[in-house]
C-alpha cells in the first residue's frame, strides 16, 4: 500500500486530485484540521477535505482520510464524532507536525514528550467513533530526541489505533536527511502484529522505496515530498516507468484551473511556482519553467505560458473573481 502524505501548505485537495490521477496511490491523508476548544461545524471539515462531498474520495476514486490535530482528548473525541457523521474513510491523528507555531500551541510533534497524553487522545477518539471506522496516527520518532519513540508507539497501539505511520525523524531533525528507517524496524519488534505500521521519510525514488522496505520491514509506505517532486513515483514503485514531463504538462494545466477557481487572484501564480519548484528536483524542464515564470504574477501571463506549452487555447472564463483563499496558502509545511 502506498499512501500520499499530508503536507500543510502544499498537498491540499487540488494537488491531491491531480496526483491521484497519475496512478499508484492507494489512499491520502489530508492536511490537519486544527481542534482547540470547540466542536467544529461540518463546513470546517469540508473546507479542508472537500472530498467528503464525493464519498470521501478524490475524482480518481482514491480515499482521503481526514486528519485532526490538537491536545485535548475530550474535544478531539467530540470533533471526531462529528466528523464521523460525514462518513469519511477513517480518521487520522497528527503527532508529527514540526511547525513551531503548531508546537507552541501544544499540537503535533511536541505531544511526543507526553506519551500518556498521546495514548489518551487515541483512546478517546477510538471510543467516540463507530467501531468500523479506522483510526490511525502519524508520529515522528520524537521531539528533541527519540528516547520516547517506543513509549509513544506502544501508547498508540494500546489505545486501539488500526494503523501507525512513523516518520523516521524527530522534530529536531526536521526534513534533513537521512531518515532513520532502522528505528522503525526496532519499534515494530515491540508492537502487536495486528497494528499496521507504515514507513515514511526520505523516499524520493523507486530505489529508495525498496531500501526503505528492506530496512524498516514495512511493506506499506507513505510518501509526501517525493510524490510532489515526481508525480509518477508511486507508479514507478509498482511497475517500471513513471510519468514524463510531457505527461506532467496537462496536470499542471488542470492544477492551474483548479487553483484559479479556489484561490485569490494574487496567490494563484505563487501556487503554480510552488509546485514547479518542487518538480525541479526530478524534472529539468521544471527548472526552465520555473525560471521563465519566476517574475510573472498576472494570471493571464501564466495562462498564456501554459497554453503555449500544451498547445491549446488559453483557458478563458476559468479565472473568476477569487473564492476566499484557503488557509493552506500561507501555512507552514508539516
Amino acid at each position: 500500500m502506498i499512501l500520499l502524505a499530508p503536507m500543510e501548505g502544499l498537498l491540499d485537495a487540488t494537488l491531491r486530485d491531480v496526483l491521484t490521477r497519475t496512478g499508484g496511490i492507494d489512499r491520502c491523508v489530508s492536511e490537519f484540521i486544527r481542534v482547540t476548544n470547540t466542536v467544529l461545524p461540518e463546513r470546517a471539515f469540508v473546507r479542508v477535505v472537500p472530498e467528503l462531498l464525493n464519498g470521501g474520495k478524490t475524482r480518481a476514486g482514491v480515499p482521503v482520510r481526514p486528519q485532526l490535530l490538537g491536545s485535548d482528548p475530550a474535544c478531539l473525541a467530540d470533533n471526531a464524532a462529528r466528523l464521523a457523521m460525514l462518513n469519511p474513510p477513517g480518521i487520522d491523528l497528527n503527532f508529527g507536525c514540526p511547525a513551531k507555531t503548531v508546537n507552541n500551541s501544544r499540537g503535533g510533534a511536541v505531544l511526543l514528550d507526553e506519551p500518556e497524553l498521546v495514548g489518551r487522545i487515541v483512546a478517546a477518539v477510538r471510543r467516540a467513533v463507530p467501531p468500523h471506522l479506522p483510526v490511525s496516527a502519524k508520529m515522528r520518532l520524537g521531539f528533541n530526541d527519540d528516547a520516547r519513540a517506543k513509549d509513544n508507539a506502544l501508547a498508540i497501539a494500546e489505545a486501539g489505533a488500526n494503523e501507525l505511520v512513523v516518520h523516521a525523524r524527530t522534530k529536531a531533525h526536521g526534513y534533513r536527511p537521512p531518515a532513520y528507517w532502522e528505528r522503525i524496524a526496532q519499534l515494530r519488534e515491540s508492537l502487536p502484529s495486528s497494528l499496521r505500521v507504515i514507513a515514511n521519510g526520505e523516499i524520493w525514488t523507486a530505489e529508495d522505496a525498496l531500501r526503505c522496505r528492506e530496512v524498516s520491514g514495512c511493506e506499506d509506505l507513505m510518501i509526501g515530498r517525493g510524490m510532489v517532486a515526481d508525480p509518477g513515483l508511486a507508479l514507478s514503485i509498482r511497475v517500471q516507468g513513471g510519468v514524463s514531463w510531457h505527461e506532467i504538462l496537462p496536470l499542471l494545466t488542470d492544477f492551474w484551473l483548479q487553483v484559479s477557481r479556489r484561490v485569490e487572484r494574487r496567490h494563484r501564480a505563487g501556487r503554480l511556482k510552488q509546485w514547479l519548484s518542487a518538480l525541479r528536483r526530478r524534472h529539468p524542464e521544471a527548472d526552465q519553467a520555473f525560471n521563465t515564470l519566476r517574475l510573472l504574477h498576472e494570471p493571464e501571463a501564466i495562462e498564456a505560458w501554459l497554453s503555449q506549452q500544451v498547445g491549446t487555447a488559453p483557458p478563458r472564463g476559468l479565472t473568476p473573481e477569487p473564492v476566499a483563499s484557503s488557509r493552506a496558502e500561507m501555512s507552514p509545511a508539516c
